[in-house]
C-alpha cells in the first residue's frame, strides 16, 4: 500500500473510532458496569476511551505510516505569542460560535440538548472531572482532528483548503451526537478557526490550550449559571 493509501486508511479508521466512541461507549459501559444513567463515573470512563483511541492512532502512525501523529513540526514562538494567541482564539471562538448559535436558536426555537442538561448535573462542583474532560477534549480532539486528519488530507490532495474543510466538517459531525443543530454549527465554526490558525502558524500546542480553555470556562460557568442561559456558549 502506498503512503497516501496508508494515510487514507488512517483517516478513515480515526473517524470511525471516534464516531463509535461518541455513539456506543456509554451504552457499552452501562452494559458492563450496570450503570444505566449518566454519572460522573461512567462519564469518566468514556473520556478514558478517547485516550485509548489517541494511543491507537499514535501506534498506527508510528508503525504503519512510519511518521509522527502530526506531519507538521511545531514552530517555536515566544511566551507572549502563546498567551496572546490563546486569548484571541478564545474570544473569536466564544463570540463567533455564540452569535451563530443564537441565530439558530431564534430561527429554529431549538431546545437545549438533553445530553448537555444531563451533563450539567454531573459536572456540578466536580472540578476533577471538569479538568480531566477539558484536558481530554483539548489533547485528544486536536491531536486527531487537526494534527492527524488535517495534515494528511492536505498531504494526500495537496490542498490546504481541503485539509481545513474536511477536518472542520468531521469535527462538527462528531458533535451531532448531542442531538442539536447548535452543537454541530458551533464546533464546525470553531473547527474552521482552529484549522486556519494551525495551517498559518503550525503549532498544535496553542490549539490544544485554547480548546482546553474554551471548555473549562464553559463548564465552570455551568456551575454557577443555569445551562438554559448558556445555550450559546456550550463546551465542545
Amino acid at each position: 500500500m502506498s503512503l497516501n493509501g496508508k494515510y487514507s486508511l488512517g483517516i478513515l479508521l480515526t473517524f470511525v473510532l471516534l464516531a463509535v466512541v461518541m455513539m456506543y461507549t456509554f451504552p457499552l459501559i452501562g452494559f458492563i458496569t450496570g450503570i444505566r444513567s449518566l454519572t460522573a463515573v461512567s462519564f469518566f470512563f468514556t473520556r478514558m476511551v478517547f485516550w485509548i483511541v489517541l494511543g491507537l492512532v499514535i501506534l498506527y502512525s508510528h508503525y504503519i505510516e512510519k511518521s509522527s501523529i502530526t506531519l507538521w513540526k511545531d514552530k517555536k514562538y515566544s511566551v507572549a505569542f502563546y498567551v496572546g494567541s490563546v486569548i484571541c482564539l478564545y474570544f473569536i471562538c466564544a463570540f463567533g460560535s455564540g452569535f451563530l448559535n443564537l441565530l439558530i436558536k431564534m430561527a429554529t426555537q431549538e431546545k437545549t440538548s438533553g445530553k448537555l442538561i444531563q451533563m450539567h448535573s454531573i459536572f456540578k462542583n466536580n472540578y476533577f472531572l471538569i479538568i480531566f474532560t477539558c484536558l481530554t477534549a483539548g489533547v485528544v480532539e486536536e491531536s486527531l482532528m487537526r494534527g492527524y486528519i488535517q495534515t494528511r488530507i492536505e498531504k494526500i490532495y495537496k490542498s490546504p483548503f481541503l485539509g481545513i474543510a474536511v477536518s472542520s466538517v468531521l469535527f462538527g459531525i462528531l458533535h451531532s451526537t448531542y442531538g442539536t443543530i447548535v452543537q454541530v454549527v458551533g464546533p464546525l465554526f470553531i473547527g474552521i478557526v482552529f484549522a486556519v490558525f494551525y495551517k498559518r502558524y503550525s503549532n498544535i500546542k496553542i490549539i490544544i490550550m485554547c480548546h482546553f480553555l474554551y471548555d473549562f470556562v464553559s463548564l465552570m460557568m455551568m456551575n454557577f449559571i443555569d445551562i438554559k442561559h448558556l445555550s450559546a456558549f456550550l463546551p465542545l
